[in-house]
Order: C-alpha cells, then structure tokens, then sequence
C-alpha cells in the first residue's frame, strides 16, 4: 500500500444550499463525473487548517473566515489511504469562480443533494455536517470502487457480508 494521504474536505454553506464541484474536467481522476466538497492534499508541512484555507481559495476564488472542524474520515481502497479532515463554514469573502481547474462548482440545495452522483460513502457523512452534533470519525472502506465497509464511533452502519 502507498503511504496515506492527508486531505481536507469544506462544505460552504449559504441559507440551504452548499456550494459542490462537480469533477468533470481533469484526465484519469479518481472522482471523475462525482459531486463532492471543495478541498485536497495537505501540502508537506501543512496543517489541517490551513490546507483547507488554501483549497477553498484555490478552486473558488473565496477566502474563509470562522469554520467548523466537524470530522474526520479515514478512506481505505485497494491500494489507497486516506485521512480526510472535514469541515463546513458559512463565513466566507469573495466572488466564487465557477470554473476551477477541476470541475464545475454549483450551490447545490441541501434537500436535493442525495440526488446527485455522489459516492456511496458520502451518502453516510454528509447528513453529520448539516446537523448540531459531535466530532465523528468515520471509516469508509472500497474494493473495486464499490463501498463495502462503514463505520462511525465505533458503530458498523454497513458492511458487505461475503
């Protein structure tokens, strides 16, 4: 297995909607035609914090102010770890550039977002951001990109029996 990788996720919000890329621009991405969070890589020596600053920046030309660390992800695959940060924020500065590198961004409505192409495992955490409750830790398992393992606190929400 590759050594893990450190990412961020942000979820801006604004009244009930949530601003979400839609990845369909960059050559063999592993999120190709999804709809996720803003977000990416912690940058070698880079905080949790301040990658998510970075990235938002980055792809939507908005600067974040006050933020929510909400929790954490752990995304196993075949031959891929990752630890995800996730956070939301509503306090933001800025014109957002829908057009970024890596996609369309769109303010998606929150009660119309379980219609999109998401990931499976997606449709388990992101009901945790939008509510009042505490740091989760969730770990997400994939074989063959298809979801087989979820787990939150301890909790199996599902499991692929074989």
């Amino acid at each position: 297995m590759k050594p893990a990788v450190l990412s961020t996720l942000v979820y801006l919000e604004k009244e009930d909607a949530v601003l979400m890329l839609h990845r369909i621009k960059k050559q063999d991405d592993i999120n190709a035609g999804k709809w996720i969070g803003i977000g990416g890589k912690n940058l070698e020596g880079e905080s949790f914090d301040a990658c998510m600053k970075r990235e938002v920046h980055e792809e939507t030309g908005l600067s974040v102010g006050c933020y929510q660390c909400k929790g954490m992800l752990t995304f196993i695959s075949d031959d891929y770890l990752e630890y995800i940060m996730v956070f939301t924020s509503d306090d933001f500065n800025g014109e957002v550039n829908f057009q970024c590198d890596e996609g369309v961004l769109q303010w998606v409505k929150k009660d119309t977002i379980d219609a999109l192409d998401l990931w499976q495992g997606d449709r388990y955490f992101l009901p945790k951001l939008f509510q009042t409750g505490p740091f989760f830790n969730m770990t997400l398992v994939y074989t063959n990109n298809r979801l087989v393992h979820v787990e939150c606190d301890g909790t199996i929400l599902f499991e692929v029996v074989q």
